[in-house]
């Protein structure tokens, strides 16, 4: 990449989402970004979402895609990078309008198909009101049951350009995307571009590359070495769950730091998951460390946080939906 590069933010007809690169644009919802890749296949262009967002979000996914493309139109498939509430909030809106395949790993199925909800979040991990008011955030499983096929082999179904890599750590089955021939890692939550715990770069969105979002990971060791795997992968341009996309040096230069400095800059001096990792398998989760509280959390802070979060995403809500 021999000059800077940068998204593209853009307006139309009250949609505001960005360009990442060619063939792929990204939207924020609330606090978390769902992505579109379009691709040439044997002459016709095919387009797949990439996540479903926050739930309620549904609508506005598919006027984005209808202002991208031409009404009427619907994905190949929708790709998940895991199941998390904030990931696949829209789903089965969404499989409403379009009855299209949705693909996830092998180790996401639990959570995907009714079986296991995931481990709980921790409030304990610090950083913000992000954290402080995640024991709010839904845990349990979605129950697609045969709509949800498993992605194998590494390759992404109908596309040539894109594989996809297991990243765990976040959760057991959470993967990336990668197209190499521009080195694009859209990087799900492997990693983000913003402090995700905090409350104030969620509002402000202040770039800064960042380990996964403490107060969901549930292994910390196999988080750093996905971090390790993608950073020596060189990527050029990385798009993530949170946060907007990054690019060429910058990006290789933060994503090296993080790798090699993983444990001081991305996992909590405190939490539940920090000492022993939640353990989970093909049947979901099999074991759940001890909850630890955090004596420099009080009932006041979870209250004030409480008022203040609650007040952020309703103003939030407000906006997206209106």
């Amino acid at each position: 990449m021999t000059e800077k590069q940068s998204f593209k933010k853009i307006k139309h007809d009250g949609l505001e989402y960005f360009k990442v690169a060619p063939g792929v644009w990204g939207m924020k919802i609330v606090f978390v970004n769902i992505y579109i890749i379009c691709e040439e296949v044997e002459g016709d262009y095919v387009w797949y979402l990439v996540d479903a967002g926050l739930k309620g979000s549904g609508e506005k996914i598919r006027k984005l895609a209808e202002h991208l493309f031409e009404p009427g139109t619907k994905p190949a498939a929708i790709l998940l990078t895991h199941g998390h509430f904030d990931h696949v909030g829209a789903l089965e809106e969404l499989l409403g309008f379009w009855d299209v395949p949705v693909y996830a790993h092998s180790l996401e199925m639990p959570y995907l198909k009714g079986i296991s909800c995931y481990p709980p979040p921790d409030p304990m991990v610090g950083g913000g009101l992000m954290s402080l008011m995640s024991w709010m955030y839904p845990k349990e499983p979605k129950n697609l049951d045969g709509r949800v096929k498993v992605l194998a082999d590494e390759e992404v179904p109908g596309l040539t350009e894109w594989k996809y890599i297991h990243v765990p750590g976040h959760s057991p089955g959470q993967v990336a995307f990668y197209r190499e021939n521009d080195k694009l890692l859209i990087a799900a939550d492997a990693f983000v571009t913003t402090k995700q715990e905090s409350a104030f770069s969620v509002l402000t969105q202040k770039q800064v590359l960042s380990g996964p979002p403490q107060y969901f990971t549930i292994d910390w060791l196999a988080s750093e070495q996905s971090v390790m795997l993608l950073a020596a992968m060189k990527p050029e341009i990385a798009a993530t769950g949170h946060g907007y996309p990054m690019y060429g040096e910058e990006l290789q230069l933060a994503l090296d730091n993080l790798s090699m400095h993983f444990k001081e800059e991305a996992v909590p001096s405190y939490g539940r998951y920090v000492r022993e990792p939640a353990r989970a398998n093909k049947n979901g989760v099999q074991y759940i460390p001890k909850r630890v509280n955090n004596p420099f959390i009080v009932t006041g802070a979870l209250v004030v946080g409480a008022i203040a979060t609650l007040g952020m995403f309703w103003g939030y809500k407000k906006r997206f939906t209106s």
